[in-house]
């Protein structure tokens, strides 16, 4: 599997290249990274391990769905790529029924306020209200994080099915910062308060001088299918003070979508 970066890219390498056309497909477009506005046909096929002739080849038809643009100097996502991802009912549901609930957080504290869901062993961001006088935090709608190091990430662990966490423990707790909880018992303890208080806290575990406080939105079953937090500097987030309001945030839009699929 290829390394991914902080923000959620993949860093750069050539990978070995899958060996179906849908798998050369993804690749191809999950080879663009934060800050890409277009790339070259070389870079696409350095990326991606996928020589020239059949990137440009698969290149060719993504054109025609309008899922890429070909453009002077290179290629760039298209489109029909954004309208595809507008049909994903989950996150469009999630977004529409957050909103109210994370302006209401953004109002009272001008930190970064975040909404993630699971996936797989990582967190995906799906809604970002940058905060006025905090950190720049280096999330992004569309980009993942390691669930074991992140407020969200671990308020999704505590209240997800027991194979999540075993899949993340079965892939490795990497140290990120000098704070990053890395041993499985350690982990297991703080899941377990988290279970009993209901919100979970990040202090520079992912990022030196970031803390976080989170909270999961939970179905009718019990399990996270999304968490908010509320992200600040270290040393001046007051993590005890914003819990109950992230908590309260929380259990309002897991009602709402309670109410929605019922």
């Amino acid at each position: 599997m290829p390394e991914r970066g902080h923000d959620g890219g993949v860093e750069s390498g050539a990978r070995v290249p899958p060996n179906s056309v849908l798998g050369r497909t993804m690749a191809l477009l999950t080879a663009f990274r934060p800050g890409d506005a277009e790339l070259t046909l070389a870079e696409l096929s350095r990326r991606t391990g996928i020589p020239k002739p059949t990137a440009h080849r698969l290149l060719a038809e993504l054109s025609t769905w309008n899922v890429v643009e070909r453009t002077p100097d290179g290629i760039r996502l298209g489109m029909g790529l954004f309208e595809l991802g507008q049909l994903a009912p989950l996150q469009r549901g999630l977004h529409e029924a957050a909103a109210p609930f994370l302006a209401d957080l953004f109002e009272a504290t001008h930190e970064t306020v975040h909404l993630a869901v699971p996936d797989g062993i990582d967190v995906v961001y799906v809604q970002k209200l940058p905060g006025r006088r905090g950190p720049k935090v280096n999330s992004r709608v569309g980009g993942r994080m390691p669930a074991y190091c992140t407020g969200v990430g671990k308020a999704l662990l505590a209240f997800a099915p027991p194979e999540r966490l075993a899949a993340v423990l079965d892939a490795g707790l990497a140290r990120r910062t000098p704070r990053t909880v890395v041993a499985p018992g350690l982990l297991h303890r703080e899941l377990a308060r988290i279970r009993r208080d209901g919100v979970a806290e990040e202090h520079e575990e992912s990022t030196v001088g970031i803390a976080c406080v989170a909270a999961p939105v939970l179905d009718g079953s019990g399990h996270a299918v999304a968490a908010i937090s509320i992200t600040g500097w270290a040393h001046r987030l007051d993590t005890g003070r914003l819990a109950p309001a992230v908590r309260t945030a929380a259990l309002g839009l897991s009602r709402v979508l309670r109410i929605s699929s019922s």
